[in-house]
């Protein structure tokens, strides 16, 4: 789908470019962002000789039947493509909500990876950049999402209340998680240890740039090859495996929450 939005009628890409400024206003996620662009940018060519306002309830039935039936698509991709059209109709033109007849699909239910404790250290050992070990520690002991990492900031860690802020995390909400011992002498050793000192982000690449989820994935990725672990999982794996290991050692629920 990439580039697509070049080949679009001008109306279309008004449009588009209005969907794209109510989507910022919300403040939802880039990710999220680049995820409805996309598959609205599919509906549209499917559409290109149409105005957008005008299509009718029908015509977008028609439409995702036909790609219902033509393409692979997983449950993940059917929803994302009807979430970006209702999105359009409902938020930007303020049509009443609609519910097509076609049933969302169901993911299937999978359990989470959970690397064993020897596989983690592993994977923390055999990384020597001081600083994707810390970020790979950080994902681990303190349970942190990936967009969580790669948003903390240095005033975020307060080594005098042992606590670090997570700002705007997932609801767009702060939170704050414990910050151990342990945890605090491996960022103290980060800050000795890295050459170029970080600024403002706690992980930053060159010219003091914030690191990016995708330059995030590839130090978990980099570290399993190292370790030789074939286990399927990401850096969000980690997280999962230490509630795991916390539950297992005997810690209640309440706390690993």
């Amino acid at each position: 789908m990439k580039n697509q939005h070049q080949y679009l009628p001008e109306t279309h890409r008004h449009a588009l470019q209005a969907y794209i400024n109510l989507l910022r206003l919300q403040n939802y996620s880039e990710n999220t962002i680049d995820v409805y662009r996309n598959w609205f940018i599919y509906f549209l060519n499917h559409f290109n000789m149409k105005k957008p306002s005008t299509i009718t309830k029908q015509d977008i039935m028609e439409f995702l039947l036909a790609f219902k039936k033509d393409m692979k698509w997983s449950a993940t991709s059917q929803n994302q493509l009807i979430s970006s059209v209702k999105f359009f109709y409902e938020k930007l033109l303020k049509h009443d909500r609609e519910v097509y007849d076609l049933p969302r699909a169901q993911k299937p239910e999978q359990l989470p990876t959970v690397f064993a404790a020897e596989e983690v250290k592993a994977i923390i050992q055999c990384t020597e950049n001081i600083k994707h070990k810390t970020v790979l520690c950080l994902a681990y002991a303190g349970g942190l999402r990936i967009s969580e990492l790669v948003n903390l900031k240095i005033a975020d860690i307060d080594s005098k209340r042992m606590v670090i802020t997570l700002r705007a995390a997932k609801g767009k909400k702060d939170r704050q998680i414990m910050l151990s011992e342990t945890l605090l002498e491996i960022l103290r050793k980060y800050f000795i240890e890295q050459k170029i000192k970080p600024k403002v982000w706690l992980f930053e690449g060159v010219n003091s740039v914030q690191y990016s989820v995708r330059s995030v994935g590839k130090i978990m990725d980099n570290a399993k090859l190292k370790a030789g672990i074939t286990k399927k999982g990401s850096i969000h794996a980690l997280r999962h495996s230490f509630a795991t290991h916390l539950l297992e050692s005997g810690t209640d629920l309440i706390t690993i929450k």
